[in-house]
């Protein structure tokens, strides 16, 4: 075998024992930090930035920066008001803007915006908490769906995903609940988890990963609500604590990613860890995020390279 292919060899092993894929490593990190800090950033999977917006953050008007998101076009759609969601270029130029709190019915009304996504078809997809509805729009502001939250608690919403199926997952904080609604607003699963529960995603297997908010956890349940993996507090054998769990990611490799915000100085915002519970990758850049990182997005390869020839086109 010739050197170069035994090292080839060596390195790809290496990778898979570490539980890293090819992809893994061109992976860039999108994130939204608030809490003082207030910056909108893409930086390499080490902390460097290449790409930085600071923003308004959060004061009377202004959010925390709850959901964030690449598209497909390279421009990102976020928010930085309670109730604004804009899309704006790597060129730091909006494109698009939503203002919640007068459009569609909503003149007078209380209204606050944790959670929003862009759909193949160009309509936005955006959870109205207050109000209690999750809507489509079309690029003019058009109302094309309104989708009724649950009662009891459930219009008030953290993170929401679009499942394969179409349905909707969405976290209320109180009573602590997630909740997946088909497209007429019905509930068809929802698990109380019972604590201010930020965000939840529907994996590969079926299953749900739900990290808890306050509950300073991660738990992944079956559809029947049985607790298959979890951890609680600390991770084993590591000397990370869990903070206000946020936003969780399932990567191409099966390997989880969880928002690690309020820990503290010295413990990660963002960590990669396994089925078997071994930390393989963490991301502390407490200089630029704080303790206030909520929402974040890891770039596959595609996207990335994606990101990079914009940021090298000035676009």
């Amino acid at each position: 075998m010739k050197p170069a292919t035994l090292l080839s060899l060596l390195l790809s092993v290496l990778a898979s024992l570490a539980g890293v894929t090819a992809a893994d490593d061109d992976r860039l990190v999108l994130l939204g930090a608030s809490y003082g800090k207030n910056v909108l950033a893409i930086c390499e999977a080490d902390g460097t930035v290449l790409w930085k917006l600071d923003t308004a953050g959060p004061k009377k008007g202004h959010a925390g920066h709850h959901d964030v998101h690449l598209l497909d076009n390279g421009n990102l759609l976020f928010h930085d008001s309670w109730t604004k969601t804009q899309e704006i270029t790597l060129g730091k130029e909006v494109v698009w803007e939503y203002d919640s709190a007068t459009a569609n019915g909503n003149e007078g009304k209380k209204v606050d915006v944790h959670a929003f996504a862009r759909l193949d078809n160009g309509e936005t997809v955006i959870v109205e908490s207050g109000v209690g509805r999750i809507i489509h729009v079309d690029r003019e502001g058009k109302l094309v769906k309104s989708i009724p939250l649950g009662e009891g608690g459930r219009k008030k919403t953290r993170l929401m995903r679009i499942l394969d199926n179409g349905h909707y997952l969405a976290c209320a904080e109180n009573p602590g609940v997630v909740t997946e609604y088909d497209g007429e607003g019905n509930i068809v699963w929802e698990y109380e988890i019972g604590t201010r529960v930020y965000g939840a995603i529907r994996l590969k297997n079926g299953n749900t990963l739900i990290c808890s908010g306050s509950g300073n956890s991660v738990v992944e349940v079956t559809p029947d609500k049985k607790v298959v993996w979890e951890i609680a507090k600390t991770v084993p054998g590591t000397d990370i604590n869990l903070g206000w769990m946020t936003m969780p990611q399932e990567l191409p490799n099966g390997n989880l990613v969880v928002g690690n915000c309020h820990a503290g100085e010295g413990q990660p915002q963002i960590f990669e860890i396994t089925k078997d519970k071994k930390v393989v990758w963490q991301f502390d850049e407490w200089d630029l995020v704080g303790n206030g990182l909520a929402c974040w997005q890891i770039l596959d390869a595609e996207q990335s390279k994606r990101v990079r020839e914009k940021l090298a086109a000035g676009q």
